[in-house]
C-alpha cells in the first residue's frame, strides 16, 4: 500500500497530537516508574506509610492516564487524526481506546485498596499494582507500534 500525504494542514495536526502524545507517555512512565518504587518499599511495620506513599503515586499515576487518554482519544487527539490517515488502523485504534477503560477501572482497584490498609494489604496492594504496571506496560508498546505502523505505511513519515 501506498503511502497516503495528508495536506499540510492535517501534517501539522498529526505532528502536533503526536509531540502531545509524546509528552504524555513521558509522563505517565514517569508515574509508572513512581508507582514500582512506592509498592517495592518496605511495608512491615509502616503500613499507613506505605499506603500513603502507594496512594500518592496512584493518584499521579490516574492523572497522568487520564490526560493520556484525553490527547489519544479527545477532539483534538490523535487517533482521530490518525484514523482520518490511516482508516485500516481502526481495529488498533479500538483496541486501544477499550484498553483505557480496562486500565481505568484497574486503577481505581488499586486506589480503592490502597485506600484502607489492613493487615495483608501490602500484599493485595503490590499484586493489584504489579498487574496494573505489566498492563500499561503492554498498552505503551502497542500504541508505540500503532503509530509507528501509521507513519511508516500510511502516512509517509519515513521511507
Amino acid at each position: 500500500m501506498a503511502a497516503v500525504t495528508p495536506e499540510p494542514e492535517e501534517q501539522e495536526e498529526l505532528q502536533t497530537g503526536l509531540e502531545r502524545l509524546r509528552q504524555r507517555r513521558a509522563e505517565l512512565r514517569d508515574s509508572m516508574r513512581a508507582l514500582e518504587q512506592a509498592l517495592a518499599a518496605p511495608a512491615p511495620g509502616r503500613l499507613d506509610v506505605w499506603a500513603e506513599r502507594v496512594h500518592v503515586a496512584v493518584v499521579e499515576l490516574a492523572g497522568d492516564f487520564t490526560q493520556h487518554i484525553d490527547v489519544t482519544e479527545g477532539a483534538d487527539g490523535l487517533y482521530p487524526g490518525l484514523l482520518g490517515a490511516a482508516p485500516r488502523l481502526a481495529s488498533a485504534v479500538d483496541g486501544l481506546t477499550r484498553e483505557h477503560g480496562e486500565i481505568t477501572a484497574l486503577v481505581d482497584e488499586l486506589l480503592a485498596c490502597v485506600r484502607a490498609p489492613a493487615d495483608g494489604a501490602a500484599e493485595t496492594t503490590r499484586d493489584l499494582g504489579t498487574a496494573l504496571l505489566g498492563r500499561l506496560s503492554r498498552h505503551r508498546q502497542r500504541g508505540a507500534d500503532l503509530v509507528y505502523e501509521a507513519y511508516q505505511a500510511d502516512i509517509g513519515g519515513e521511507t
